[in-house]
């Protein structure tokens, strides 16, 4: 008894180990190839240099302020997208003629790069925070709404019927049967979702803001300051990671768990 419940624990922490051994592996790789100056340090900095610029940035709020900045038009945008997402995707899933028509537009919507949007936020918003906002919202609106419309999409029709043989009411059918079902593909539609928004905020800082992530590494390129482009680019994988495992990773296990799926 003791022994079993000590594997989780040591499974844990191999596997910490293993992804702790993975990145200082790729640290050490990168200063190698950064001491060996196999290119230029204006063009490939090593890792000693980055960190250096991440601590200065951290240490004036340059990068404090920015990730604050971006977090508040993200968590602005996507829950936006999220509602618009899901009463699209619900829309599709329940009416056909909407999907035939609506859900054609949507398909192509999704196919556009988030970035396409900027000119006509510009030309509708101006140069404002709410032109980001519509990026946010335009570039993961549609991968929302079509997890959405996949997840009632794929529900049994042997549910309904049992719901309704046993005096469901349409009420009761949405809330025990159908909203459910769709919470497995909801929870991929949000996370996937999330990064497109990701994407498209840093796109959209990217070519014009004041404060933001993505303004910072446009001001490290006008100052050729390679460094700390490196060290925004470095935090803006490792907050996109944080959220993944931390939000995300947590409600699919959830769902793993609470639906059945995970491995006994």
């Amino acid at each position: 008894m003791r022994s079993s419940r000590l594997r989780p624990s040591r499974e844990v922490g191999l596997k910490l180990l293993r992804i702790l051994g993975f990145y200082l592996g790729l640290i050490a790789i990168w200063s190698l190839l950064g001491r060996a100056e196999v290119w230029s340090p204006f063009l490939f900095p090593s890792p000693e240099r980055v960190f250096e610029s991440l601590r200065a940035n951290l240490a004036n709020g340059l990068i404090l302020d920015g990730l604050q900045a971006s977090l508040r038009r993200l968590v602005v945008g996507y829950a936006i997208s999220f509602v618009l997402g899901m009463s699209l995707g619900l829309l599709m899933a329940t009416w056909r003629f909407a999907d035939e028509t609506v859900g054609g537009m949507v398909l192509g919507l999704q196919s556009l790069p988030s970035i396409t949007w900027l000119p006509l936020a510009v030309l509708w918003f101006g140069l404002s925070e709410s032109a980001i906002i519509f990026v946010v919202l335009m570039g993961s609106t549609f991968s929302i709404a079509i997890s959405a419309r996949s997840g009632m999409r794929g529900l049994p029709p042997l549910l309904a019927r049992a719901a309704g043989t046993l005096g469901a009411t349409r009420w009761q059918l949405y809330r025990y049967v159908v909203v459910p079902a769709m919470v497995p593909s909801m929870v991929q539609g949000m996370k996937q979702g999330w990064s497109f928004a990701w994407r498209s905020l840093m796109a959209g800082e990217l070519l014009f803001v004041s404060v933001g992530l993505g303004h910072l590494l446009d001001v490290g390129r006008s100052l050729n300051n390679i460094n700390m482009v490196f060290a925004i680019m470095l935090v803006i994988v490792i907050v996109g990671v944080a959220v993944d495992r931390l939000l995300f990773g947590r409600a699919e296990a959830w769902v793993r768990e609470r639906w059945g799926f995970a491995a006994g």
